[in-house]
């Protein structure tokens, strides 16, 4: 065969081996990659090549000292795609929790039927006063149905820490005085609760940490009136966002009218829900969408966090190509420099594929440092750090950055096949470096 197609045949071999690797260690779960590195331990132990492969990398490992500024490009390199990436999909973790966490199987959403949102819905009063009949929704202790209808509209506030001009869009919500029955996770935190027919507001801790003018006791304008803060609420979700006030007065505010936006309801248990919607289906008054608040909320996260992380993932892809070079111009200097090492190595005995396990050895040395050093960076820097979004198009939502233990094993496997990748070619070099060229070169 020519030589020059057998090195042909030889790379394309190469190259679909790592194809297959990449996708094996990205789909693997950690048990499995961790059976597969016990694996490799072993036969370095147990077996004669094994034992070549272990003394060649503690050789090369214990000169990495000497080689300081080559292998700092590597791990330096490497912890700033960890990083990058870690802290890019820390904020579609943190943007998925707040919002996919909030609501729960037991109470149920009601809106206008082919609406996605509860901006996009409009339920008359006949309708209202139909669903909240409804058997399977819990009853408080005076009989009256669990059951808020609410009003969510967009007001416009400036900006905390922002220029005087500057300002931005907060959702708005009316509600009755059900809105925190149907809610026991909300709580007031400062101050107090509104009281009905009067322009008072209760905020959101998101809202007030977003918004100029929301402390309690301060004013603020929305719409054409001026309303009083009175208190402030928690709730850990996505409403830690939202400003309150009386649905009646918000309602005339922004001339809504009797008109609501949907209808949230307390069930008597998490198993009624499916009676609960088909009994809403079937009855021809009520043309109206129906889900569990837990479904709803986590439906409206799904659009931007898959947004974010594919942003997460394509920037880190690219600072990756960058890391993968910048490893292989490193491994191949390491190399050429120990040619005569390698070779010499080769000419007492020691067979090719120790060598290439060596030298990867070595590159998944410095990934893995790459690696912890970037998701430590992320960890610090990022974990809790607030930011804010626009969600279901109504009002910037607050929420804070995650960066859970799956974003870290997700960055680190990252580094790992960075450094996979950035050390194969060079390790295959350095086992195929002919044994006389590289002792004369030396």
């Amino acid at each position: 065969m020519h030589p020059l197609l057998k090195t042909l045949l030889q790379n394309a071999g190469l190259v679909a081996a790592l194809v297959v690797a990449l996708v094996v260690w990205i789909l693997a779960p950690w048990y499995v990659l961790l059976a597969a590195a016990l694996a490799v331990a072993l036969w370095m132990m147990l077996s004669h090549g094994g034992r070549q492969a272990a003394s060649v990398s503690q050789v090369g490992i214990s000169t990495l000292g000497q080689r300081l500024g080559a292998s700092s490009v590597v791990v330096i390199g490497i912890a700033g795609v960890v990083a990058v990436l870690v802290a890019l999909l820390s904020m579609a973790e943190g943007y998925r929790q707040t919002v996919g966490g909030t609501g729960d199987a037991t109470n149920a959403i009601v809106l206008r039927g082919g609406s996605v949102a509860e901006v996009m819905s409009t339920l008359d009063r006949a309708t209202i006063s139909t669903v909240v009949q409804a058997p399977q929704i819990a009853r408080s202790a005076d009989g009256r149905p669990l059951a808020s209808p609410e009003l969510v509209v967009a007001a416009t506030l400036p900006l905390r820490g922002g220029a005087p001009d500057e300002d931005g869009s907060v959702q708005f919500r009316g509600v009755g005085d059900m809105a925190f029955q149907v809610r026991p996770k909300l709580r007031i935190v400062e101050g107090r609760m509104f009281e009905t027919g009067k322009r008072e507001l209760v905020v959101g801790k998101g809202a007030r940490k977003q918004f100029a003018g929301l402390d309690p006791g301060q004013s603020v304008r929305l719409g054409s009136d001026t309303w009083q803060v009175v208190g402030a609420f928690e709730a850990g979700d996505a409403t830690d966002s939202e400003i309150w006030a009386d649905a009646e007065v918000v309602a005339t505010t922004y001339r809504r009218g009797s008109t609501r936006a949907s209808i949230t309801a307390r069930l008597t248990d998490p198993g009624a829900f499916n009676a609960f919607k088909a009994g809403l289906d079937a009855d021809p008054r009520t043309q109206v969408e129906v889900s569990t608040t837990l479904d709803y909320f986590a439906k409206q996260s799904e659009g931007m966090s898959k947004v974010l992380r594919v942003i997460g993932i394509v920037v880190g892809s690219i600072m990756a190509v960058g890391a993968v070079f910048g490893a292989l111009n490193t491994m191949f200097a390491t190399v050429a420099a120990r040619a005569r090492e390698i070779a010499t190595l080769r000419a007492i005995g020691f067979r090719g594929l120790p060598v290439v396990v060596a030298v990867m050895l070595e590159t998944m040395l410095l990934a893995l440092l790459g690696g912890l050093l970037g998701g430590a960076i992320a960890w610090l820097l990022f974990d809790g750090y607030g930011a804010s979004t626009l969600a279901g198009g109504v009002g910037q939502m607050t929420f804070e950055f995650r960066v859970t233990p799956a974003l870290l094993w997700g960055g680190l496997k990252w580094a790992l096949a960075i450094g996979f990748v950035g050390g194969l070619f060079p390790a295959v070099r350095a086992a195929q470096l002919p044994v006389t060229t590289a002792l004369r070169a030396g």
